[in-house]
């Protein structure tokens, strides 16, 4: 069970220092969910100035996830290690030096491994970011309100990213998608810097847990590569399955160590827990609907509807304007009162209507009637799902170890993003292929109709996603009553001991535990 530490004695944070400290941590989580999508819009205008093939491109954006996904779980916990501020300025600093590099990049391989590099400290930074917030806001109130800023940000930030990149590459250079985190990051840096306190370390300093390290990051990243490589080379490609046997063997042996180790690199507490688990697997769940979602949309958009990269990023505007609405609504207002439980199958059951909507779409279609309608109800079913998961995911965390607890909220996401784009990728090409083979002679309006097809597949496979999550979350959160029973007990507990020794069963629970109101 995990040890919930007491916090440390001294003054509170006052509360426009939290608030503060919220806006800086929003900005670095900005800059990270920025990246996964705001460098898609600029990779033709590169490919023609670096003069990369095709098959190269895909490297561009698989380099970041590679790096990224597979190493969150070490940043998590290096964040837990060497304290969240110096390790938040870190990711910082390294994300602005290695974006500015790839901004500069004068050949293909600069770029990748500029990419790379971002990755790299993305997974410094991200678990990081959302430690601050877990051992910063501990009232409540308080407490919902950030997280509803967090979660927007989480679940808008791709769609955020489709606009800036359109705005940036049509108005400006493909460069700027890459320089414009230098700009934020050194904003966030001057605001670490005034914002964010250093509590002193009680007690010994834990080791890092080399074997688990290398065997999660490696599992992580054959996964990620499995999943991309399906993505570029189908399912046929040994080297994909070999990948993902790999990743299975490797992420077995990891669970094993774990039960073992000393100083285990994620202990097992952390996500053995029903209301913790079922939080990271809404995540991964949501995270392969949402990539899905901007991913043929975009395409639809933009190949069907003939839009520019600009009115693309437009277009995701109102369904970003509903997740921030419905994100501070559930926060604030119905996961107080009704739970996750309730709050999380209701989106995921949103996010399946708006993609069984979406399945009408043809090439006479409009966006108004058509396309809107579905992006406003997916934006109210994201905005429902992620700020309540993400708040259940790190809710009752010893301390020590909301590091890595972030991290598994991050890895969930980029695994789940990864999933979902191999798969749904891959089943509307496949859609789209069999289309054209029953309504031969093809011509050039058979071939779009094919496009759209596939994406209509594609559509309903994400339903399928959001309804396999619905069911999961019912079937897994523990109700309101149960937790605060489970909460209660643990206190009468500890009372009874005369200590604090009881509450983890108050951390299995899933309710606030005492955490220091200052960054670590």
């Amino acid at each position: 069970m995990t040890q919930i530490s007491p916090a440390p004695s001294g003054p509170p944070a006052v509360a426009s220092r939290r608030w503060w400290t919220l806006t800086t941590v929003a900005l670095a989580q900005l800059m990270v969910v920025l990246d996964s999508t705001v460098v898609n819009i600029a990779l033709p205008s590169a490919q023609a100035d670096l003069g990369f093939s095709d098959g190269d491109r895909q490297w561009v954006v698989t380099a970041y996830s590679l790096a990224f996904g597979s190493l969150l779980l070490l940043g998590g916990r290096l964040s837990d290690l060497m304290g969240r501020k110096r390790t938040f300025v870190i990711g910082l600093v390294g994300f602005a030096l290695a974006s500015a590099l790839g901004g500069a990049a004068g050949s293909f391989g600069t770029l990748v491994a500029a990419r790379a590099l971002q990755g790299a400290f993305g997974a410094l930074l991200a678990p990081t970011a959302l430690a601050v917030l877990t051992t910063t806001f501990t009232v409540p109130k308080e407490r919902a309100r950030a997280f509803g800023v967090f979660g927007a940000i989480a679940g808008a930030g791709g769609a955020l990213g489709l606009l800036l990149g359109g705005v940036l590459t049509e108005n400006a250079d493909w460069r700027w998608n890459l320089y414009i985190n230098v700009v934020i990051a050194v904003v966030a840096v001057v605001g670490a810097v005034l914002f964010l306190h250093t509590v002193p370390r009680q007690g010994p300093r834990p080791r890092l847990d080399v074997p688990g390290t290398v065997l999660v990051s490696a599992a992580l990243f054959s996964l990620v590569y499995g999943f991309s490589n399906a993505e570029a080379e189908g399912w046929g490609s040994p080297l994909t399955w070999g990948f993902l046997a790999a990743a299975g063997v490797l992420l077995v042996a990891f669970v094993v160590w774990q039960r073992r180790a000393e100083h285990a690199l994620l202990p097992l507490s952390v996500v053995l827990d029903r209301n913790r688990g079922a939080a990271y697997l809404s995540v991964t769940i949501a995270g392969a609907g949402m990539f899905g979602i901007f991913l043929f949309v975009t395409y639809y958009l933009q190949t069907s509807l003939a839009y520019t990269p600009i009115q693309t990023g437009v277009s995701f505007l109102p369904m970003i304007g509903m997740l921030i609405l419905a994100a501070q609504l559930s926060t604030n207002v119905f996961v107080p009162r009704f739970g996750p439980k309730v709050m999380v199958p209701f989106g995921m059951l949103l996010g399946a209507a708006g993609m069984l909507y979406l399945t009408r779409l043809g090439l006479d279609s409009t966006y108004a009637r058509d396309v809107l309608p579905a992006l406003m109800v997916l934006g109210f079913g994201m905005g429902s799902i992620m700020p309540a998961s993400i708040q259940t995911a790190t809710l009752g965390v010893d301390r020590g170890h909301a590091g890595v607890a972030s991290a598994m909220v991050n890895t969930g996401q980029q695994v789940g993003g990864s999933i979902g784009t191999a798969l749904l990728n891959t089943l509307a090409a496949t859609a789209a292929t069999g289309y054209v083979a029953s309504h031969l002679p093809a011509d050039a309006r058979t071939a779009a109709e094919a496009a759209v097809h596939g994406y209509a597949t594609a559509y309903s496979w994400g339903a399928g996603f959001f309804l396999l999550g619905a069911v999961l979350a019912v079937t897994l959160f523990r109700t309101k009553a149960d937790t605060r029973a489970r909460a209660e007990a643990a206190v009468a507990r500890a009372g009874e001991a005369g200590d604090t020794g009881a509450a983890d069963a108050d951390a299995d629970a899933g309710s606030p535990a005492p955490e220091p109101v200052v960054a670590h």
